[in-house]
């Protein structure tokens, strides 16, 4: 003879149904460490993603020394670098002429066999404002208001226009034999920025 089947009521259904559910979560957090299902009533946990991005950032500030400065980048040799003078400049010279500048110098009066006047000044444009100027020039030349700095010895005179005088005063006239890059270069005492040629300057 078959039982009749019974009806449960709505609040046994209810009562069933909370109790599966609470089995099922404390199976789940029992069975793995990686996931956790937050029961309505629990007290808030995190998720996965968060105890990953917490792992990932713990690691990093352990591997990242945040004392450490980035050390300054290092400025170029110069060409005459470690080399002794072997000239005699003028008293009170506004150029001064390191020892490689004063061999291709040298080198240069030897070719044209007569004396090198050499011509300096600063003129508008360039990459950081304004440019160095450099030319041959002749002693007929040479005006009443420029600066004169004389080496009878080598045969050399450098000339600077009142102008350019305030922006060359104290500069050293290098030069480098690269084959790339190479020549006469200027390096500057009153510029605060200078262009990667070299070529230009900034005050």
């Amino acid at each position: 003879m078959k039982m009749p089947r019974q009806r449960m009521s709505s609040s046994s259904a209810v009562a069933a149904l909370m109790a599966l559910l609470s089995l099922t979560t404390t199976s789940t957090i029992s069975s793995t460490s990686a996931f956790t299902i937050i029961h309505p009533h629990a007290a808030p946990t995190l998720s996965l993603h968060q105890n990953v991005r917490s792992n990932i950032s713990s690691l990093y500030a352990d591997t990242t020394d945040t004392n450490e400065s980035t050390p300054a980048p290092t400025s170029a040799p110069r060409p005459s670098e470690g080399m002794q003078i072997d000239h005699t400049e003028p008293e009170e010279a506004i150029i001064h002429i390191a020892p490689k500048a004063m061999i291709r110098l040298r080198e240069l009066r030897t070719q044209s066999n007569s004396e090198i006047v050499l011509r300096m000044g600063v003129r508008n444009g360039g990459c950081s404002g304004l440019s160095y100027v450099m030319d041959f020039s002749t002693r007929e030349e040479i005006g009443e208001d420029d600066a004169v700095d004389e080496y009878p010895e080598e045969g050399v005179v450098c000339v600077v226009d009142a102008k350019s005088m305030l922006y060359l005063y104290g500069l050293q006239l290098d030069y480098g034999d690269e084959l790339i890059g190479g020549g006469f270069k200027f390096f500057n005492p009153n510029a605060e920025e200078s262009c990667g040629c070299g070529s230009s300057f900034g005050v």
